[in-house]
Parts: C-alpha cells; sequence; structure tokens
C-alpha cells in the first residue's frame, strides 16, 4: 500500500488494517518515498535452558555469591 502524508492522518484505521495484514505500508511525500511502515514480527520466547542461572545448582558456587559479584561496586 502506499499513502502520502495526508492521508496518513486522515485514514490511520485503513493503514492500520494494511499493516495488521502484515502489508508494508510505503509513505510518500511530495511523490518521492520517505518512509516505510512495517509490521513487528512476532518473536518466540528463548528457552529457559539457555539463561545464565539455568543449573546453577550444579555448580560450586551459590546463586547469592554470584549475584553478590554482580551487584559489587565498581572498584
Amino acid at each position: 500500500m502506499k499513502t502520502n502524508a495526508v492521508d496518513l492522518r486522515r485514514n490511520m484505521k485503513d493503514i492500520m488494517r494494511a499493516v495488521e495484514r502484515n502489508e508494508p505500508v510505503t509513505v510518500l511525500y511530495h511523490g518521492k518515498e520517505k518512509a516505510m511502515i512495517r509490521p513487528i514480527e512476532q518473536t518466540s520466547a528463548s528457552s529457559v535452558r539457555r539463561h545464565a542461572f539455568f543449573g546453577m545448582n550444579q555448580h560450586d558456587t551459590t546463586v547469592e555469591s554470584v549475584i553478590d559479584g554482580l551487584r559489587d561496586g565498581r572498584y
């Protein structure tokens, strides 16, 4: 879909419907392409097993000591 800057304000409902249909919208300004409105790609949640603290109970250090080290001062 292509629209100009004035229609962008007037027809926002139609533009948002086009974005919901995963259709990119090109914004024209004085007949030249200036911007593109695209839908945000949905990302899936990452696995818990990839988190840095997964399996911390299997190591010699405790979670509290690791957190204390992360929260330590600058020097």
